[in-house]
């Protein structure tokens, strides 16, 4: 069995470039910055004491990326993640089971990721087309840039929940507080980044600017400005837990907990797919529903809330210039050890300069490039990036925008794919098939001089584009005395499809013309058996396809000219014995 296919951070070890240790290292320490209060705040919105939010950013970040697929996702609580938990977890508060059915949830959501792994369920997100991934990025990146306005700005919110749009208002009304103080440290953050990036790619912006802030921070005191800090610490490792395995428990929460572990997955694999359209790794969603599984059981028994992929840490870590999964193992050692001797230090990191580093990130997200070509190149793409950038940012939850993307995705391929191609071919010469194709233009064939009608169907002809072929076949039915019917590059046709060609050659014969079909593969002549058309068109006017290309039209066309030739012959001997 081959260890490094299930188990990825062994190849990584076994591989390792020392060069890249240094990337992967300041990639470390920067994304550890933010995951510090980000992960402190989320874990309250899930409900629960913050410091199980830091528990969660150790042990899930750890996991995650050793046993996932992408050398750029940070796991750990995220804000959809911990809004759903609330939701799930509501009913329990108060009870003294609360935690022990909180990590029963923590681990039937990564028992379920897990099982989806295995069972090799990860091709379902396919259907989540790069069009899906360009818009989610893009409206990830402006709602991730509205969530963070508050903090540049210095602006106490409102309690209660409120969406991106709910704080960038609030904002707005409360625009005379605005802390002028935060809101330097912010710009200076942002400006420190921007001038690191003009000078070398390889320097750490981000962590410079945030090392600078609270260098400004404790020198001058700037905390009687009433700059919001990330905080106390506590200062503790992940302690052991064990969750409620009860039926009753289990029972109650497994509508949540798969909800939980769809979402997250979701989350996941989009996130990774966004970040390997730039550094054009290949992602296995199945391993990668793996690592996630893994990462929510083992938290499970290490006083861990659920958790998914985080797209702000994911961003900054391949921004930051984050190499390989080592980053993330080493994000869950820095803030382990920074819970341990340097909890009292991080108190001093003021949220205005995390907002900093997470305004550039967000900007940097919005792949300019990326979105200017999907609405230059495809309509469809274009309406699929818009809708989906758009619920990205309006939708009061992020997972909304996959399903929206996904959803006008499926409707546009079947309204395109509801349209049959259907053309008509000119022969050059009968004797070697070759053809000169001509678009079938939606009018009435008229056949005139030429005796051989030959017209093309290709692709898929499914039910949903039945309606369009009996229509086209209708105007191309004409005066003919041959209607040779070409099977070109047909992967898919049903029942329905095939009962309108069967209607076209009845049609035919029934007037006495012959019908020939042609390019007929061994799946398409066993259908054409059961449906009785082999044995009322004659197995002699059926021609299988072959390897050399016309072959099997070259035969058709033959045997159709030969037809005509005889009706030829036989009308001019009537002519002459009468």
């Amino acid at each position: 069995m081959n260890v490094t296919k299930f188990v990825p951070i062994v190849d990584t070890l076994r591989t390792y470039d020392k060069k890249n240790f240094r990337f992967d290292l300041i990639a470390a320490l920067t994304v550890a910055v933010v995951a510090l209060p980000q992960s402190m705040a989320y874990a309250m919105i899930a409900g629960v004491s913050p410091a199980y939010g830091l528990y969660s950013a150790i042990v899930l970040t750890i996991i995650g990326s050793a046993f996932g697929s992408s050398h750029h996702l940070a796991t750990g609580p995220t804000n959809a993640i911990c809004l759903l938990i609330s939701s799930y977890m509501a009913a329990y508060v108060g009870q003294g089971n609360f935690f022990a059915t909180l990590f029963l949830l923590t681990f039937m959501v990564g028992a379920i990721q897990f099982a989806m792994g295995v069972f090799r369920l990860g091709s379902l997100v396919n259907y989540v087309s790069h069009a899906v991934i360009v818009g989610f990025t893009a409206g990830a990146g402006v709602i991730i840039a509205m969530g963070q306005l508050n903090s540049l700005l210095g602006i106490k919110l409102p309690s209660g929940h409120l969406s991106s749009i709910g704080k960038v208002i609030a904002c707005f009304e409360n625009i005379d507080k605005t802390n002028y103080v935060a809101l330097g440290l912010g710009l200076f953050t942002i400006a420190v980044i921007l001038i690191c990036k003009k000078i070398n790619k390889n320097l750490p912006g981000a962590l410079l600017g945030i090392i600078f802030s609270v260098v400004l921070v404790m020198v001058f005191d700037l905390e009687k400005y009433g700059l919001k800090m990330a905080g106390n610490i506590p200062t503790a490792i992940p302690p052991l837990s064990m969750p409620n395995f009860s039926l009753e428990a289990a029972g109650d929460l497994a509508v949540g907990a798969l909800v939980v572990a769809i979402i997250g997955l979701v989350e996941a694999v989009s996130i990774s797919k966004a970040i390997a359209s730039r550094t054009l790794q290949k992602i296995d969603p199945n391993q990668e529903f793996i690592g996630q599984g893994l990462a929510n059981m083992v938290g499970a028994f290490l006083s861990s809330i659920p958790g998914s992929g985080s797209f702000t840490r994911s961003a900054i870590t391949y921004q930051n210039g984050g190499k390989t999964r080592l980053t993330g193992v080493m994000v869950g050692f820095i803030i382990l050890i920074v819970l341990i001797f340097f909890a009292p230090y991080a108190k001093y990191i003021p949220n205005a300069s995390l907002a900093g580093v997470i305004m550039v990130v967000a900007y940097s997200m919005i792949d300019k490039k990326a979105v200017a070509k999907v609405l230059k190149t495809n309509r469809n793409d274009a309406i699929v990036l818009v809708v989906t950038a758009l619920t990205t940012i309006l939708a009061p939850e992020l997972e909304d925008a996959i399903y929206a993307g996904v959803a006008i995705s499926l409707i546009l391929y079947l309204k395109d794919s509801g349209v049959a191609s259907v053309r008509t071919l000119t022969p050059v010469q009968a004797s070697d098939g070759r053809f000169v194709e001509q678009e079938f233009n939606g009018q009435r064939s008229i056949s005139g001089e030429q005796p051989i009608s030959i017209i093309q169907l290709e692709g898929n002809l499914y039910f949903g584009s039945s309606a369009d072929l009996e229509n086209k076949l209708n105007n191309a039915f004409n005066d003919a005395k041959v209607f040779l019917i070409r099977f070109k590059g047909v992967g898919v046709i049903d029942i329905t499809a095939l009962e309108v060609i069967e209607a076209f050659i009845n049609r035919a014969q029934s007037d006495g013309r012959k019908v020939i079909l042609s390019g007929v593969d061994a799946k398409l002549y066993k259908m054409l058996e059961k449906m009785h058309i082999v044995h009322h068109i004659g197995e002699e006017n059926i021609f299988m396809s072959e390897d050399e290309v016309f072959a099997s039209s070259g035969k058709a066309l033959e045997e159709a000219s030969s037809f005509v030739r005889s009706v030829n012959y036989s009308v001019q001997e009537r002519t002459v014995q009468a």
